[in-house]
């Protein structure tokens, strides 16, 4: 097994390789490029993020700066997902989002881990495990998301949340940890934000 298919299996493995740092680099000079972009260069973002993003979407938009590992080699998006600025993605291995989902500033996805002995850390060991974020979901502004971690249609992730655990569909979630505060239910039909009612 090669050290980049190790990368992508969730097993133990040296992200230190000639190979690996040549291919990681050639990303991140792509990644150089669109957070060099102006504000009046729409198209031109879109286009790198064709060529930086394993799958992107019709109309998405990635505010700058963006941060990724690997300057979006493995962030699949679907279309019309938004993020704010200085979203930072962890994408040693694979990154899923699904139509609709937006980011606040400064969330967090990571899909990279290091190991609790320290042996294993001085030796420069990592391990990584793919995120799923589903269609439709809110993460709040310097949310964090941890290796492995699977979150469902439709829910909302509190500003600041550490999600360490799967969230089900259809929920809202806070905390460090984040865990479901509750269901997003008729109430919601109503009012958008505390006692905000919905008007349109």
């Amino acid at each position: 097994m090669t050290d980049y298919e190790k990368m992508q299996s969730g097993e133990l493995y040296l992200p230190t390789g000639d190979e690996l740092m040549a291919l990681q680099s050639q990303c991140l000079e792509k990644q150089y490029d669109y957070n060099m972009t102006r504000p009046s260069e729409g198209e031109k973002r879109a286009a790198l993020l064709r060529e930086m993003f394993a799958e992107i979407g019709e109309g998405c938009y990635v505010e700058p700066p963006l941060h990724a590992n690997w300057g979006g080699r493995h962030v699949h998006f679907g279309k019309n997902v938004y993020a704010n600025f200085s979203l930072t993605l962890v994408d040693d291995s694979h990154i899923y989002v699904g139509d609709y989902t937006k980011f606040g500033p400064g969330v967090i996805v990571a899909t990279a881990g290091h190991p609790v002995l320290p042996e294993l850390r001085e030796k420069a060991y990592q391990f990584n495990l793919p995120v799923h974020i589903g269609k439709c979901c809110w993460i709040g502004a310097g949310a964090v998301i941890l290796p492995g971690v699977t979150i469902g249609d439709g829910s909302g992730i509190g500003a600041g949340s550490v999600v360490t655990k799967d969230i089900p569909a259809g929920v809202v979630a806070v905390g460090n940890p984040c865990r479901v505060l509750r269901e997003i239910g008729e109430r919601d039909r109503e009012y958008y934000y505390k006692d905000m009612k919905i008007d349109i």
